[in-house]
């Protein structure tokens, strides 16, 4: 019955997106039984991380199938905490969403659909079963498409196009690989195909298959040179929306990537060569592509492409320090990148633009604020003790003990680009004076808000700045979770065994 537990996170949200779906016209209640829903969720997922963390691998066979001929749930210690970090971030942009995204979104159904996406997203964490997490992934990118085109704006609808393209492309290469590891295996079940791969003659055609899904997953994570639609679609929706994009999207593909290439096709020399290559060109490619940018939402977007790199790096270099750097920068990005977006809709809503030439004054006008939002900017830099500086002394040391240079010296292009574009936003939008000139569109939006609905915009960047926080200052408890982690990547006899039984 215990086992059963690990699908309710999945339940919780269908359960609430169903009971939304009765509530279309009455947002005032859809608001409240969204957050409320996501709190509680939130609960379940601390639980359920609680009791893997305790138990060992926790596994759910659907209509008491046994594996690997059923649907196959499973919870390990990566999975739940990605389903727990997930829930975190849910529960901020939903107290965000009740002031961030407007009523006339609200009406066309933003929180049912908020709902199904994030249904969409644990279930791609717990399923032990790879054509379900393609169902997973489809539910994810319909979702999204739905949110991205909220409200019918035209620059949304033409990020929409761009993106849903990109998107289904990497669905039809991802089913084609999955048709041809069927093929080759008979099998969908994760942990069997660990098994099965492993034994195939045929070692060309199994790297060609593993080549098939690191284009359909790059794609989804953003990586060098499929990346191109990310920056022109991740821009155009509101806050809340963009960051639900920009902190998890690109993630459920990075778990994917982290999956797949340590569970069922584990990297030769070759491939860990590839997987450098395409972090250093992503790290790079991402921090010259934010350094051209003025406008703050897009220098975000290129900021979430460049630092996929560091997360790549850790699968290139493949080794225990290396995957459990990559796993800690995985959880910190969930969390500053989610605030990133959430902080640009505060400064949306005070100044009316997001262009940096037309900003200026913020430090002046709210230092309080300011500050509060400087701890989010530094923690996406890295700045020590802050939560971006410690998986990178894990994915350094690796890289010095692996002697790649060059991603080295990739990586230390990325942090300091990184620092120089922040400090340079830093100084156009929060030091510099507010250009007289310019007549921005809200100059008065955030001061006439009622006191209640600044609490609620400013509350979920508190929150997740304390988050974040607490993985900087407390960086020895999320590293014991990523070396955890890590080493289940490199033995996963556990997980076939918890999931097989043998």
């Amino acid at each position: 019955m215990m086992n059963n537990f690990i699908i309710l996170p999945l339940l919780l949200h269908m359960t609430t997106a169903v009971v939304l779906l009765f509530l279309w016209k009455r947002i005032a209640v859809q608001r409240i039984v969204s957050v409320i829903a996501n709190v509680l969720i939130l609960l379940v997922s601390i639980l359920l991380f609680t009791k893997t963390w305790q138990s060992g691998i926790m596994t759910m066979q659907s209509g008491n199938w046994p594996a690997p001929f059923g649907i196959t749930f499973v919870s390990d210690v990566f999975s739940s905490t990605m389903v727990l970090f997930t829930s975190i971030s849910a529960v901020a942009i939903s107290i965000y969403s009740t002031i961030g995204i407007n009523r006339a979104r609200m009406k066309y159904g933003f929180f049912p659909i908020y709902h199904f996406l994030f249904m969409g997203l644990n279930g791609a964490f717990l399923t032990g079963d790879i054509f379900n997490l393609y169902v997973w992934f489809e539910i994810v990118i319909i979702s999204s498409f739905v949110l991205m085109t909220l409200g019918g704006k035209k620059p949304q609808m033409e990020s929409a196009i761009k993106y849903v393209a990109m998107n289904m492309l990497a669905s039809v290469i991802f089913l084609t690989a999955i048709a041809i590891l069927y093929g080759l295996t008979g099998s969908l079940n994760m942990a069997d195909l660990s098994v099965k791969v492993a034994k195939i003659d045929n070692r060309g055609l199994v790297n060609v298959t593993g080549l098939l899904f690191f284009i359909g997953f790059g794609i989804k994570s953003a990586v060098f040179p499929l990346y191109y639609w990310l920056p022109s679609s991740y821009h155009t929706p509101p806050s809340a929306i963009a960051a639900i994009f920009g902190g998890l999207l690109t993630k459920v593909g990075i778990y994917a990537l982290l999956r797949f290439f340590t569970l069922i096709f584990i990297p030769g020399e070759f491939t860990m060569t590839v997987f450098s290559y395409v972090a250093v060109a992503t790290l790079i490619t991402g921090a010259l592509g934010a350094i051209v940018k003025r406008d703050v939402r897009r220098m975000f977007s290129y900021l979430i492409v460049c630092h996929i790199g560091f997360m790549i790096a850790g699968l290139g270099l493949f080794t225990e320090i290396a995957l459990a750097g990559a796993v800690f920068y995985l959880f910190h990005d969930i969390i500053v990148k989610t605030n990133l977006f959430l902080v640009s809709g505060i400064i949306y809503r005070i100044k009316g633009t997001m262009r940096m030439p037309q900003l200026g004054g913020m430090y002046a006008e709210y230092p309080r604020l300011s500050l509060l939002m400087a701890i989010v900017l530094f923690s996406l830099v890295g700045i020590p003790p802050l939560s971006g500086f410690w998986p990178k002394i894990n994915l350094f040391l690796a890289s010095f003990m692996e002697r790649d240079y060059l991603l080295i010296a990739a990586m230390i292009i990325a942090s300091f680009v990184t620092l120089y574009v922040i400090a340079k936003m830093w100084t156009e939008v929060f030091w510099k004076s507010a250009p007289k000139e310019v007549e921005l569109l809200h100059a008065d939006g955030f001061a006439i808000l009622k006191p209640s609905n600044k609490f609620l915009l400013v509350f979920p960047v508190v929150f997740l700045t304390m988050v974040s926080l607490y993985i900087g200052f407390g960086a020895e408890h999320i590293m014991i979770i990523s070396k955890h982690i890590a080493s289940e990547m490199m033995d996963t006899s556990p997980y076939i065994h918890a999931v097989l039984g043998k």
